[in-house]
C-alpha cells in the first residue's frame, strides 16, 4: 500500500466514525420531539430543512410548530409535531409535505396500482390503564371514533386496545381523551 492509499483509507475510517457518532447523538436528541409526516432521516433532515416555516403555515390544524432556540442551534426553527396536545389529521393531500420545497418532508414512492399511500409512522401511542376510564370501571369510549387508521384502535370487553402494527401514532385519540392526565401516551419512535 502506498502512502496516498494509506492516508485515504484512514481518512475514510475517521469520516465514517465521525458520521456514526454524529448520527447517534442526533438520534438521541431526536427522541425529545416528533417530526412532521414523511420526514426524511434526521441527519439528512437537518441538512435539508431551511427552517422556512412553510410546513408550519400549511398545517390547518396547527399541529406543526418550530422548535425553540433552547433545544440547540442545530435543531432550532426546525418543524416538529405537537402530538401531546393536538392530533395530526393525516390530511389526504398532505399540505405540510407539499409545502416543503427543499424536500425535508417527502412522500414515498408508491406503486401506481396501489389505491392508498400507507400512513406515515409518526409516533407510538399506548394506553395507560391507570388513567383510562374504561379500565377503571365505567365505560367511556370518547376516543372510539377518533382513529383514522383502520384497525388501529380496537375494543376488547369495553376497553380500548391499540394495535401498534396499524397505529400511525397520530395522537387524535389522545386529543379526544376526556381525562386529565390523558390516558393515551404518545412517545417517539425507537
Amino acid at each position: 500500500m502506498d502512502r496516498r492509499a494509506f492516508f485515504r483509507l484512514n481518512a475514510e475510517k475517521v469520516g465514517r466514525t465521525l458520521v456514526g457518532e454524529l448520527d447517534a447523538r442526533v438520534q438521541a436528541r431526536r427522541q425529545h420531539w416528533l417530526r412532521p409526516p414523511y420526514a426524511i432521516a434526521e441527519v439528512e433532515f437537518l441538512l435539508t430543512c431551511t427552517r422556512c416555516g412553510a410546513c408550519i403555515e400549511a398545517c390547518a390544524h396547527r399541529v406543526v410548530f418550530a422548535l425553540a432556540a433552547r433545544v440547540g442551534p442545530q435543531f432550532a426553527g426546525t418543524p416538529a409535531l405537537d402530538l401531546r396536545n393536538r392530533g395530526c389529521h393525516l390530511c389526504a393531500d398532505w399540505p405540510c409535505v407539499a409545502a416543503c420545497e427543499p424536500g425535508a418532508l417527502r412522500l414515498p414512492e408508491v406503486d401506481p396500482q396501489t389505491v392508498d399511500r400507507p400512513a406515515p409512522r409518526l409516533a407510538c401511542a399506548s394506553i395507560d390503564p391507570a388513567h383510562c376510564l374504561a379500565y377503571r370501571g365505567p365505560e367511556c369510549g370518547a376516543c372510539a371514533a377518533s382513529c383514522p387508521s383502520s384497525g388501529a384502535l380496537n375494543w376488547h370487553r369495553h376497553r380500548p386496545v391499540i394495535d401498534p402494527e396499524r397505529c400511525s401514532g397520530c395522537g387524535l385519540c389522545r386529543e379526544t381523551c376526556i381525562v386529565d392526565p390523558k390516558a393515551i401516551r404518545i412517545t417517539a419512535l425507537d
